[in-house]
């Protein structure tokens, strides 16, 4: 009987510590690994930064095709950009240019 009282009184002593550990440990794992965690945070961040690298790519692209439809607006009409789209739309070539025909397979790569 003694011993089963001394297991009892050393119980409460632990009992204490032991439960403060796992609390710690749980709340530890998931600011790990949870749906708003360290990592995911990690994550969101480094998707966030690949979406800015695209969008500033298409902010480029799109710039430059602002560009070349300011060309060919009528108030700034190119000269230039005029005949290269009606070459390319009509398929015509000057009396001094040379064609380069390419085969179908090469012409799409």
């Amino acid at each position: 009987m003694s011993a089963l009282r001394e297991i009892r009184r050393r119980s409460r002593f632990i009992l204490a510590p032991v439960l403060g550990a796992l609390l710690i440990g749980y709340f530890a794992y998931h600011g790990l690994t949870g749906d708003r965690s360290v990592f995911t945070w990690w994550l969101y961040k480094q998707q966030i930064h690949e979406a800015n690298a695209v969008l500033d790519s298409v902010r480029k692209e799109r710039g430059r095709l602002d560009n070349r439809v300011a060309l060919l607006k009528p108030e700034s009409l190119d000269p230039d950009m005029l005949d290269e789209r009606v070459r390319w739309t009509l398929d015509y070539a000057g009396p001094d240019e040379y064609i380069i025909l390419l085969p179908r397979a090469a012409a799409l790569n």
